[in-house]
């Protein structure tokens, strides 16, 4: 006999289970992937939300992402030209070389700051509709790689103003991007989390940020006194390898680069199955 209860059969009534991602094991991933592609067209809609609101009513609008970048190169140039800083010769002209490390530095600066703000800044989107709420992280990272396609215009732009020729292995200068893509949505799962519990956690990251910057090479080229800042932020690789790229056609250290590609897809993957499973509390801590 059937157990009915208005039009449901009991096969058709899903049945609570505490930790059932837990029992899941590895098909959890499926799941997870699955959801990700079910709400492609929510992330596009989150992103296009996001651009239109940071420059509406903006003068400069998407000039701002060109601006800011050139007034900090233009600042170290004085800086160096006046003798308060060193800058060792580069492989490249100077604002080049700068212009390419800042703008992949900002990929993970301005991902990390809007992926760690993206469930507190959602409101009512997280509290009232369900959804992945991984959606909103990856829509701020999609913002933070839009705003470097911008840039690549420019740095282009760069190419033919300094005459300089990039090696023609600049096609894969997106791929080697990826690790550090990954490094920045992956902690940003997990500072988003830690947002929604200790609102402070943003302001954190944007100080440790611009601490970090000036221990990363981003605006000074790696020399081999700088070396422990090769070995043990993993970081410099992983902002050096695209230069690299473009300027030699080779990355100079290819070991350093693989261990922190692999450290690096190693925390997204940890970093998105332990949101994935705080995922139900998310609610009750905005």
């Amino acid at each position: 006999m059937t157990f009915r209860e208005g039009n449901w059969t009991m096969e058709q009534i899903r049945v609570y289970e505490p930790h059932k991602h837990l029992k899941q094991g590895i098909k959890i991933w499926k799941e997870m992937f699955q959801e990700l592609v079910d709400f492609h067209e929510l992330i596009w809609r989150l992103f296009a939300r996001d651009i239109s609101a940071k420059y509406k009513q903006s003068l400069l609008g998407n000039a701002w992402s060109l601006l800011l970048p050139l007034v900090a190169i233009g600042t170290f140039m004085y800086l160096n030209h006046t003798g308060i800083l060193h800058i060792q010769k580069t492989s490249m002209p100077y604002p080049l070389y700068a212009l390419i490390g800042l703008s992949v530095w900002q990929i993970f600066a301005t991902g990390l700051n809007s992926g760690a703000n993206s469930l507190v800044g959602a409101g009512d989107l997280v509290t009232k509709i369900n959804f992945p709420r991984e959606v909103l992280v990856l829509a701020s990272m999609a913002q933070s790689v839009f705003e470097f396609l911008i840039k690549f215009v420019m740095i282009l732009v760069f190419f033919f103003i300094f005459k300089f020729m990039p090696s023609w292995e600049i096609v894969f200068f997106p791929f080697v991007l990826l690790p550090l893509v990954f490094l920045t949505i992956g902690l940003s799962l997990i500072l988003s989390l830690l947002n929604g519990v200790m609102r402070d956690m943003a302001n954190i990251v944007s100080l440790l940020l611009m601490f970090l910057m000036f221990l990363t090479p981003v605006l000074y080229p790696i020399s081999n006194k700088h070396f422990l800042l090769l070995k043990f932020n993993f970081l410099s690789v992983l902002i050096n390898a695209p230069r690299e790229l473009i300027a030699d056609g080779h990355i100079h250290q290819p070991y350093y680069f693989g261990s922190a590609s692999v450290i690096s897809l190693l925390i997204f993957l940890m970093a998105w199955r332990i949101f994935h499973l705080a995922e139900t509390k998310i609610p009750e801590r905005m």
